[in-house]
């Protein structure tokens, strides 16, 4: 199947641009916001190995996806780095046409082993999850007790190997607000991009409640007051982090506020889960089986036919509603799946 660039909108005029793969449903975390260890505990039955995506699958998904100009593809999980042989897989896609950035979020825990295995399969970037500075609160949040400093030595193992290095807070009122400024003061010093990401209801299983949201624009006014900052312009159309600059300084921060500023307008992100099911939302209740045709012989051209038709029908707009209150919010995939 050649490369076609024939494109596709939605019907609310999104194109399809990133495609986030996960390659597993485990993780080695238990964070309440994802995977709360009361629910995902040592009897969960995650997906047997027959039942994920191999990685001749993905490649040939990856191929049918960029055909339609997607450019991105971001690996996630669970845990990707816990999906063996990882690098193996990074190495097939870079070679895709038309894939120009190829990223992937994680934990941490293992990217100190293998930063320079990614980095030398064609890995660009990673986004790493760190939601305290302080070892106690840090192994409550992650619900397994992990410290900070394998995570630092991971970030700094990446950008040693030359991965681009971003950081991720997720931030809880009552849990970990009280971490916002140690975080930025630490990561404006090491030179990370610290992202600040709004308390989100993914799932069905993390207990959210609006009241437990810190707005990312509180955020802002506390941050700046110590350290003033200037806002600086997107990237790209789809950007979903809102950037800002340190004044005086080319050390950035960037806000994810799904919560209190929607940005569903110019979401153009599909979703591959780790069983090979298709969602056009974080926060879907329902996707398309993409496996069971694949492995039933379906040809790439019919394949691209079903994933054409499903973002052509495409009308989420999940935040936007939360945000509205005016209509009932559906049931929705565990996070663990389709990654964030």
């Amino acid at each position: 199947m050649s490369n076609t660039n024939a494109h596709v909108s939605d019907q609310l005029s999104r194109p399809l641009r990133d495609l986030r793969l996960s390659v597993t449903d485990r993780c080695n975390f238990r964070c309440r916001y994802c995977m709360p260890a009361e629910i995902f505990g040592p009897d969960y039955q995650f997906l047997p190995d027959e039942r994920l995506l191999s990685f001749e699958e993905m490649e040939r998904l990856v191929r049918i996806f960029s055909s339609f100009g997607v450019k991105k593809l971001r690996i996630t999980g669970g845990e990707p780095l816990l999906r063996r042989d990882l690098a193996k897989f990074i190495e097939r896609v870079r070679s895709v046409e038309g894939i120009e950035d190829i990223a992937m979020t994680t934990n941490g825990t293992l990217l100190k082993k293998y930063a320079k295995d990614l980095k030398a399969a064609g890995l660009d970037r990673v986004t790493v999850s760190l939601d305290s500075l302080d070892d106690e609160r840090f192994g409550q949040l992650n619900g397994r007790g992990f410290k900070v400093q394998p995570i630092i030595d991971g970030m700094d193992a990446a950008a040693e190997a030359g991965l681009g290095v971003k950081v991720n807070m997720v931030v809880q009122k009552g849990s970990n607000d009280q971490d916002i400024l140690p975080m930025a003061r630490f990561f404006k010093g090491r030179g990370y991009t610290l992202r600040f990401i709004e308390y989100m209801d993914v799932g069905n299983s993390n207990g959210w409640k609006l009241d437990r949201v810190v707005p990312n624009s509180e955020i802002i006014k506390l941050i700046g007051k110590e350290m003033p900052l200037e806002a600086v312009s997107s990237n790209y159309f789809g950007e979903v982090a809102k950037r800002y600059r340190y004044v005086g300084s080319d050390a950035e921060i960037g806000l994810i506020s799904s919560v209190t500023q929607a940005f569903c307008s110019s979401c153009t992100r599909a979703r591959l889960s780790a069983e090979g099911r298709l969602y056009t939302c974080l926060f879907a209740s329902e996707g398309t089986d993409i496996l069971g045709p694949l492995r039933a012989g379906t040809s790439d051209d019919e394949l691209r036919e079903l994933i054409h038709s499903v973002w052509e029908k495409r009308t989420d707009r999940y935040s936007e509603i939360r945000l509205s209150n005016t209509e009932p919010l559906p049931k929705k995939v565990e996070m663990s799946h389709i990654g964030g």
